[in-house]
């Protein structure tokens, strides 16, 4: 599949793009540090313990990060992670301590646990990525990065990629201005409106099945699934008007 018969890239006026699993592969890191927080903790549910009557203590999985995390904010994929397993915590504040029982808590252990793999081991961007990105920068699209994460500053620099983007909304950004993260379309939305977009003239590029569904939500004029484990069929059935598996397919 070529890029210029797929995509008339010329005809839109920006394109957004998720950070973790589109740009570079830090949803590897991510995978990593959920499973050792998550399985830390249910381990750690002993009988008796106040949150563990009832819960499903079994442990954490690939298949609970595509199902429960992947894509949303912290806080929510602690949330509803913790909601299939049937475990009550009070939700606490972003204030938290990591060694706090609070869904707050949880998520800040688990954000300690991804800074000191990114630190450790850096990232590099994906290369077919970093073909399109050099195609669009070629074109002169204004680019952007949507991103759930609080640490796609630290991301983007680590991968050498800081300066490629009008704007970067990720989740203090979303939480300062009031936005609900993905599936909700708002961070999309404010992108485009800083790159001077309107939806339907802009591209949103996803690999998670709730910012498909950010995407599809906000009508967008494009909304392209990169299939990084999600699945073709989940990602179509979310929004996704065409699938590619890498996207040097489109540049």
């Amino acid at each position: 599949m070529n890029g210029s018969r797929t995509v008339a890239w010329r005809d839109y006026a920006a394109v957004l793009f998720d950070l973790d699993g589109v740009l570079t592969p830090t949803a590897e890191v991510h995978m990593a540090a959920w499973s050792e927080m998550f399985n830390a903790f249910l381990r750690g549910l002993a009988p008796g313990h106040p949150a563990a009557d009832g819960a499903d203590t079994a442990p954490y999985t690939e298949a609970d990060y595509y199902a429960h995390v992947d894509g949303k904010p912290r806080y929510d994929g602690v949330a509803d992670l913790l909601g299939a397993r049937g475990i009550d915590l009070p939700r606490g504040e972003p204030g938290d301590a990591p060694e706090a029982e609070t869904v707050c808590g949880l998520g800040n252990r688990k954000n300690d646990a991804f800074t000191a793999v990114l630190e450790r081991d850096g990232v590099r961007p994906y290369p077919g990525s970093l073909a399109l990105l050099d195609h669009l920068r070629d074109l002169g699209v204004p680019l952007a990065v949507v991103s759930s994460s609080a640490n796609a500053p630290a991301v983007l620099a680590a991968a050498g990629l800081a300066d490629r983007f009008v704007t970067v909304v990720d989740g203090r950004v979303a939480g300062a201005l009031g936005l609900p993260g993905k599936p909700a379309p708002d961070t999309f939305l404010e992108a485009a409106r800083t790159c001077g977009a309107a939806p339907g003239a802009a591209v949103v590029v996803e690999d998670a099945v709730s910012g498909v569904r950010a995407g599809a939500a906000g009508g967008f004029g494009l909304v392209v699934g990169v299939d990084r484990g999600a699945g073709e069929d989940a990602l179509r059935s979310a929004g996704a008007h065409l699938v590619v598996t890498d996207l040097r397919e489109l540049a």
